[in-house]
């Protein structure tokens, strides 16, 4: 990789933070068991912007603890970009490929107005397919990327980094109800579920004004949370 640059970003030298509360444990696996029974007919692996439509994830993307640690990384005007919750299906593949959630194929974030924001709402295992992440990774800034082959599930084929070696990464399990924060540019990714229950997690995209370089038209306009700003 290359193009290193300078600074730390706003998320400091590892370019994520841990340790953050969004939901207590209890109300936050209840939810997870609501998401899976609502689901599970059809195996539905992902929702779009859930944030727009649904109580729960309108409130999840303002739990007090989680909106603190992100004005503190960008500021105190707030807007959501961008929601997905995941559900990953005990023994069905599913492996998202390393990524940026800052830049796909219609979006760029600025990653000094910007944070990602990966949610347990059941506990996130080694087992059933927690998050892998590439510490200081996000030093390299925004990477090539391009469109993993063609696998015929519903949820699509996601973007999926390139240009880059063999990286260690850093395996990050959560308990339901906690919270990882993420420079925009931070490589990660997750594996397949190989154990016996649903993982349910919900994917937040935070943006500060001036925060979008780049975006389609089509897409929903950012959903502001905090500030007047917009």
């Amino acid at each position: 990789m290359t193009d290193v640059t300078s600074t730390d970003g706003i998320l400091g030298r590892r370019g994520m933070r841990t340790g953050i509360e969004w939901s207590t444990p209890g109300a936050a696996r209840a939810r997870a068991a609501q998401l899976v029974a609502e689901h599970r007919a059809r195996r539905q692996e992902i929702v779009r912007n859930p944030h727009l439509a649904a109580d729960w994830a309108r409130a999840a993307v303002r739990a007090p603890h989680l909106l603190a640690a992100v004005q503190e990384a960008i500021g105190p005007d707030v807007a959501v970009e961008n929601t997905f919750l995941v559900v990953k299906w005990p023994h069905r593949a599913f492996e998202i490929p390393w990524h940026q959630d800052g830049i796909d194929a219609r979006v760029e974030l600025d990653p000094d107005r910007s944070v990602s924001a990966w949610l347990a709402i059941s506990d996130a295992t080694l087992e059933n397919g927690c998050l892998h992440a590439v510490a200081g990774s996000h030093h390299f800034g925004y990477l090539p990327f391009s469109s993993e082959a063609e696998h015929g599930a519903e949820r699509g084929r996601a973007d999926q980094a390139t240009g880059f070696t063999t990286v260690d990464s850093t395996a990050l399990p959560l308990p339901a109800g906690s919270a990882l924060l993420m420079d925009s540019r931070l490589l990660h990714r997750s594996g397949t579920n190989t154990g016996d229950g649903a993982r349910v997690g919900l994917n937040i995209r935070y943006v500060a004004p001036g925060g979008i370089r780049r975006r389609d038209p089509q897409s929903p306009s950012p959903d502001p949370v905090t500030g007047t700003d917009w």
